[in-house]
């Protein structure tokens, strides 16, 4: 199934520059509404499943995440650009809108559980954007000789890792049930 992807979405990782510029400007934008709530009593009172790092560990790793699926995508571009196949070029394009669209749901995630406090939103959307990047990883992997996959297999299983973290998050801190009287 091939999807046509806007010029302009092609032309930013064409450029390696811009290719890792861009999640890297997303993740800092992203990043900046945890920093103004990782000291508030909300974040505080959250129990925290076993095995989550130290927040000073978040920002070196999201960053070099960051830089790695920008510069998957800028692999991803140029395959493209130099696919003869159609099935290469099929899987080629589809991968690229799922890039697209996980960068949504990253930036998405950041919103939903640091600035509205929405976890189990939060977890649905750390779910989706799980499967979307694994998926598009899949797609992208025969079409680059598994180049792309060498800087996305990393940030997939962070992916999951997170998720893991989110629903521990989400479970030891869901409302208790009310007993009726």
């Amino acid at each position: 199934m091939s999807i046509h992807i806007p010029n302009i979405l092609l032309a930013i990782p064409r450029n390696p520059i811009t290719a890792v510029g861009l999640p890297l400007a997303l993740g800092f934008l992203s990043g900046y509404q945890s920093l103004k709530v990782e000291n508030t009593n909300w974040y505080h009172k959250l129990a925290a499943p076993a095995g989550r790092p130290r927040r000073e560990v978040f920002p070196f790793a999201w960053t070099i995440l960051y830089l790695a699926m920008g510069y998957a995508s800028h692999v991803a571009v140029k395959a493209l650009d130099s696919s003869v196949l159609e099935v290469n070029r099929n899987d080629l394009s589809l991968g690229i809108g799922l890039y697209y669209a996980q960068l949504g749901l990253n930036y998405l995630w950041c919103t939903l559980f640091f600035q509205n406090h929405q976890i189990g939103l939060a977890l649905v959307d750390s779910t989706l954007l799980t499967a979307t990047t694994w998926y598009m990883t899949k797609l992208l992997d025969r079409a680059t000789n598994a180049e792309a996959t060498y800087f996305l297999l990393p940030y997939c299983a962070w992916l999951g890792f997170a998720t893991y973290l989110n629903a521990g998050t989400w479970w030891l801190n869901r409302e208790p049930k009310s007993t009726p009287k």
